[in-house]
């Protein structure tokens, strides 16, 4: 399911169950029940649990922010390392540049058709494109410099061999989910506490207060699923943070 219309489901649910409750509410307050005033001491109640909760909001945010900024990177370096080793190879024979250009394609359409979905399901990933990657550095390793050229390029291509794999074995440590279920747990509680404080304060039927409640309920709800969307470092669904990757099969096919 797309995450937009994921979006959109818990808005509308959560917008219209503050509405109905609302309504149903004050179709049961007795007659002499005086709604116009709220007490001041829930009014600062109210003020204090909604600067608590935006403060913890806003860290989750910053964390799943921050964690995805760093997945990018990751995946960004991986796919520059191996791209740097093709372009290097050019010192080297046709045939020898071009054997070590389909295990680079290898790997990557491994890492993105197999190593991403799995990352995504927080499933266990093989061995396989360790191999892959072990057969590319064993490719450079046991081919003997025949000039000064391939010389000064030998050790170079290891190091960007070595760089791949380092920034793989990153990708792989940070797949699955960013904050832990306890935070998790403040973050929906505290959601409720705080659109459940909207009746404590005796909101009436008119228009005005039930668009502003509304409102509020929806940027809850928004800033929930963003720390959601962003929770995964490489996504709920699909590939798009393995594009750098795709573009290098694409750029070695091409």
């Amino acid at each position: 399911m797309p995450e937009w219309l994921i979006y959109t489901l818990a808005c509308a649910l959560v917008c219209a169950f503050v509405i109905a409750a609302t309504v149903m509410r004050h179709r049961r307050v007795a007659d002499d029940e005086d709604t116009s005033q709220t007490p001041d001491v829930l009014e600062y109640m109210v003020m204090m649990v909604g600067v608590v909760y935006a403060i913890v909001l806003g860290l989750a945010i910053a964390g799943v922010w921050e964690a995805r900024g760093a997945a990018e990177d990751t995946v960004q370096r991986e796919a520059q390392a191996l791209y740097e080793i093709d372009q290097r190879l050019d010192v080297y024979p046709a045939g020898f540049h071009t054997r070590v250009r389909e295990h680079i394609d290898a790997y990557a359409r491994h890492a993105v058709a197999t190593e991403w979905p799995a990352m995504e399901e927080d499933r266990r990933i093989d061995a396989t494109g360790g191999g892959l990657l072990t057969r590319i550095r064993s490719d450079i390793a046991h081919r003997t410099p025949a000039d000064e050229l391939q010389a000064q390029a030998y050790q170079p291509l290891l190091d960007q061999v070595a760089a791949a794999d380092d920034a793989r074995h990153q990708r792989l440590d940070s797949a699955g989910t960013t904050l832990p279920g306890v935070v998790w747990f403040g973050l929906i509680a505290g959601g409720m506490v705080t659109l459940g404080l909207l009746y404590a304060l005796q909101i009436r039927r008119s228009v005005r207060e039930l668009m502003l409640a509304t409102a509020f309920s929806a940027l809850v709800v928004f800033l929930l699923f963003l720390v959601w969307s962003f929770d995964a470092p490489f996504g709920h669904s699909g590939a798009d943070s393995a594009q750098p990757l795709q573009e290098l099969y694409a750029s070695v096919v091409s």
